[in-house]
């Protein structure tokens, strides 16, 4: 049986469009659903007894969120396989054990921008960075889950560090019937520096060289195994997160890998991830490098 995507619900609106993007990519890719709302209520039980009345009124209140959300599922797409779970456990670390046997984790999130995009929440970037799986954050308007889409646009970096989120991203393209647009952002270091001519003395660029070089591994063998997508591709000069904005403006999915080193969520995420995270209209995955 197919893994299925983890949806993180808590009934806010953000929740209800990660349930909807969820259900169309389920829908696509033939995978079930499993709705997972993490409440505190149980611990808050036994840390102040005595406070029965609200301690139930927490776990009604819970349970009618899973039972709603299963009630829009229900209504969007009757044929879908659905489970639900209502762990007693803070909410990040329930997605986090759920996430280790499935296919996707779908967050959704308030907000846009420096200041508002904090309200990404504690929950989101920490699912985001230590997730086991691909996290896919589902922020903004509602997203287009059906119909005709835009394409899939995937960032890539150095060599071994982006082959995961290449295979995620033609999955997706190819469950779309859309086009995937791959962009590894390079830079000439050099020039930030004054006074210092161009290192390779011939007016060539090295960097750009390497870059086109990462991007063509990067796409070959995964694109063979996917012959009906149309990919593009672009090696933009600057950043990577800047480059990766400017082309979202036509996408409907971004794709990003992430490594796993030790630090906080911030360095787990990295400033290219974190950065989009923030600041892209569009849904984002961000798809560990195993």
């Amino acid at each position: 049986m197919n893994k299925p995507l983890i949806v993180g619900i808590d009934g806010s609106d953000s929740s209800l469009r990660a349930i909807d993007w969820a259900v169309a990519e389920a829908t696509r890719r033939d995978l079930p659903v499993k709705l997972v709302h993490g409440s505190l209520w149980e611990r808050y039980e036994a840390v102040r007894p005595g406070f029965g009345t609200a301690v139930s009124s927490g776990h009604v209140m819970a349970e009618h969120i899973v039972a709603s959300a299963a009630e829009r599922v229900a209504k969007i797409a009757p044929e879908l396989d659905v489970a639900t779970t209502l762990a007693a456990s803070d909410p990040g670390m329930a997605l986090l054990r759920e996430g280790e046997a499935a296919t996707a984790i779908v967050v959704g999130t308030r907000g846009r921008g420096a200041i508002t995009g904090m309200l990404l929440g504690s929950t989101s970037l920490e699912v985001a960075a230590y997730a086991t799986c691909p996290v896919v954050v589902v922020r903004g308007e509602p997203p287009n889950v059906r119909g005709e889409f835009g394409r899939v646009l995937v960032g890539v970096g150095a060599p071994g560090e982006s082959s995961a989120a290449v295979e995620f991203a033609f999955g997706a393209a190819q469950a779309r019937e859309a086009d995937l647009l791959a962009v590894h952002a390079w830079h000439r270091p050099a020039r930030e520096l004054p006074d210092t001519g161009h290192l390779s003395g011939d007016g060539s660029d090295p960097e750009a060289h390497e870059a086109e070089r990462s991007l063509g591994a990067a796409l070959l063998a995964t694109a063979q195994a996917y012959p009906k997508v149309t990919v593009q591709s672009r090696l933009p000069e600057g950043r990577a997160h800047t480059a990766l904005l400017d082309a979202a403006t036509a996408s409907d999915l971004i794709v990003v890998g992430a490594r796993r080193p030790r630090g906080g969520v911030g360095m787990q995420l990295g400033l290219v991830n974190h950065t989009v995270l923030h600041h892209a209209a569009c849904p984002v995955a961000v798809v560990p490098q195993p």
